[in-house]
């Protein structure tokens, strides 16, 4: 399995990856889910960021969720469903890598751009992301539950349920 940014998902399934990012759009803060130490699952509220082709995550400096993705970079973020069960749109979720933007080539640079942009509160913990894989589940007619899934390297596929 091959892991892609926020920008190669948007070219390979646009009208899928417009519906997550309005989604996610919709509201300010989602629920990431990182692995502690342990192995255990650890939830917390996240700001997501999609700017210049890549799914951004940022987060206070020494936050737990950091440390988690320092150890292992393997997160699912969820799209903030909103009030009531019926989300417009659907619920949406992204899997994948999350790798911490510091000491390496360009890194610098991309940080204080960054910061530029989005005027984050410091010092904080910047992220990019790889995708593996993102879903979205949804009621079509009133009659079916519609499931599309996409990873890397494939078409998205669409099972629908009655």
């Amino acid at each position: 399995m091959t892991d892609t940014n926020w920008a190669a998902f948007l070219s390979a399934a646009p009208e899928l990856a417009g519906i997550v990012e309005e989604r996610f759009g919709a509201h300010r803060h989602h629920v990431l889910a990182t692995l502690r130490k342990d192995g255990s699952p650890r939830t917390s509220g996240l700001e997501a960021d999609f700017r210049a082709g890549e799914l951004w995550l940022g987060m206070m400096d020494g936050s737990l969720k950091a440390r988690d993705l320092r150890r292992d970079p393997r997160f699912a973020l969820q799209a903030n469903p909103g009030e009531g069960t019926g989300a417009v749109g659907g619920d949406v979720r992204i899997a994948g890598r999350a790798y911490e933007v510091g000491g390496g080539p360009g890194d610098g640079e991309t940080k204080a751009w960054y910061v530029k942009e989005v005027e984050p509160p410091q010092p904080f913990h910047l992220f990019r992301t790889e995708l593996t894989e993102v879903v979205r589940t949804c009621v079509e007619d009133d009659a079916y539950l519609v499931v599309q899934v996409w990873k890397p390297g494939e078409a998205v596929r669409t099972l629908r349920r009655t």
